[in-house]
């Protein structure tokens, strides 16, 4: 089984300490920063913005896995683009049209995807996959800390990798919620290619042995 991508969540990081907690990152063995923006509408919970991207983008050797929690992601996907995202994906249920949501980001050059909940449909938006980078399946619900892992939606990834695979898409598929050394092998026989951790990376001892354990 060939390793996983480990794109960390700095939503667990330290606030008053972020430029240290993202920097570490790349020390610890991580491929990816996830940043995941919620604007209180989608989700209940806020957290930052197109300035909180362009200033870890400055600060960051890794390329940024920017997730939008937001209503009408076609609103902002050029603006985080700019800001200096390298993934940008966002829930199509959120979206008027999410296959132009996708055009807009591709347009800038940035790789993009949609992201399916825990009680929304993949068949809903399936063929956007054509269109799409990465598939970030929802282990949890988004935009609530403390969940524990939803061992159902590894049939969404299946579905997804099912789909990709007899189109042979470049898709890579990506998961997000409660992942740890526990669980992440499911995941990855599953057919996940990408993991994202929070307090499982942030919180442990030894972030570095997580994220290889994660990898591995």
């Amino acid at each position: 089984m060939k390793q996983a991508i480990v794109s960390p969540s700095i939503l667990s990081a330290d606030f008053v300490n972020m430029e240290r907690d993202v920097k570490a990152l790349a020390d610890w063995g991580a491929d990816y920063v996830h940043c995941d923006v919620m604007d209180g509408v989608y989700v209940k919970n806020i957290t930052f913005g197109m300035p909180m991207i362009a200033a870890i983008k400055k600060i960051s050797p890794l390329p940024l896995d920017v997730h939008l929690m937001i209503t009408e992601p076609e609103r902002y996907v050029e603006a985080f683009a700019d800001a200096g995202a390298d993934i940008i994906t966002f829930h199509p249920d959120a979206s008027r049209d999410p296959s132009a949501a996708l055009d807009l980001i591709k347009n800038k050059g940035v790789k993009c995807g949609i992201v399916i909940n825990p009680d929304v449909s993949l068949d809903d938006y399936i063929a956007l996959l054509d269109k799409c980078d990465v598939l970030l399946v929802m282990s949890v619900y988004a935009g609530l800390g403390g969940q524990k892992f939803i061992p159902e939606t590894l049939e969404t990834v299946k579905k997804g990798r099912a789909y990709i695979d007899e189109r042979a898409l470049p898709t890579i598929i990506e998961i997000d919620g409660g992942v740890g050394a526990s669980n992440a092998a499911l995941c990855k026989a599953a057919g996940v290619d990408m993991i994202v951790a929070g307090s499982a990376v942030y919180k442990a001892e030894d972030p570095r042995a997580v994220i290889a354990a994660l990898k591995q």
